[in-house]
């Protein structure tokens, strides 16, 4: 396999170029070259672990290093077979390692990204998607290996968020301490947990932006 994940690599150096958009593809089986902790060697998770996978690779910067890997599976038999893309993952800062990965269904619908925005080395945001849309982020902001910040989304639009300010939340156990509401992209209530009770101690709310959100949901009923 080692000799598979090394072809792939010569092929996307020469076939792709300066900048191209021209994909390399070839057909994939087994698994990637692994280091002694299970990872492939760039910590990329895109790879062909049967039959039926076709791998990608691009150079989107022109490095004549391919920064973005695609993994597409065989779906269905015969005439109704078709390739849906499962995963995509990218280097971000060309350092060779791959810094974001995305996991789609069977239907080619986003499922689940994952990334390392700081590019540490470790995931640092999670994203989750509902029928192909963004429904929950989870951050962990200060880089201490644990989530402390929760963004809701509707149709796309965060919501609300829930946040950890204190560190109080475990493996376990997600223990917030203030919530946040938007509307239209803007703070208009903020709940703050002062003694870790888990209850709300104080409300902070923009009013005027409130009271003009009740007058346009009013205008909007009466009309």
């Amino acid at each position: 396999m080692k000799r598979l994940f090394l072809l792939l690599s010569i092929i996307a150096l020469v076939g792709c170029g300066s900048k191209s958009t021209e994909p390399v593809t070839s057909p994939g089986s087994g698994q990637g070259e692994a280091t002694a902790g299970g990872e492939v060697a760039d910590e990329g998770r895109c790879m062909p672990d049967g039959p039926g996978y076709e791998v990608t690779e691009y150079d989107t910067s022109g490095d004549n290093t391919p920064d973005v890997r695609k993994l597409f599976k065989t779906m269905g038999e015969g005439s109704l077979a078709r390739l849906v893309l499962v995963c995509r993952e990218a280097d971000l800062n060309g350092d060779r390692r791959k810094d974001i990965v995305r996991l789609y269904n069977d239907d080619g619908r986003p499922v689940r990204e994952e990334a390392d925005r700081d590019f540490d080395g470790t995931i640092d945001e999670v994203t989750h998607f509902t029928n192909g849309r963004m429904t929950l982020r989870e951050v962990d902001t200060n880089g201490n290996g644990m989530i402390d910040t929760k963004i809701f989304y509707e149709a796309g639009v965060p919501v609300r968020a829930e946040r950890d300010m204190e560190n109080r939340s475990t493996v376990a156990t997600w223990q917030p301490d203030r919530w946040e509401y938007y509307d239209e992209g803007r703070t208009v209530r903020v709940g703050t947990d002062v003694n870790g009770d888990g209850k709300v101690d104080r409300w902070d709310r923009d009013e005027v932006r409130l009271r003009n959100s009740a007058l346009t949901a009013d205008n909007a009923v009466k009309q």
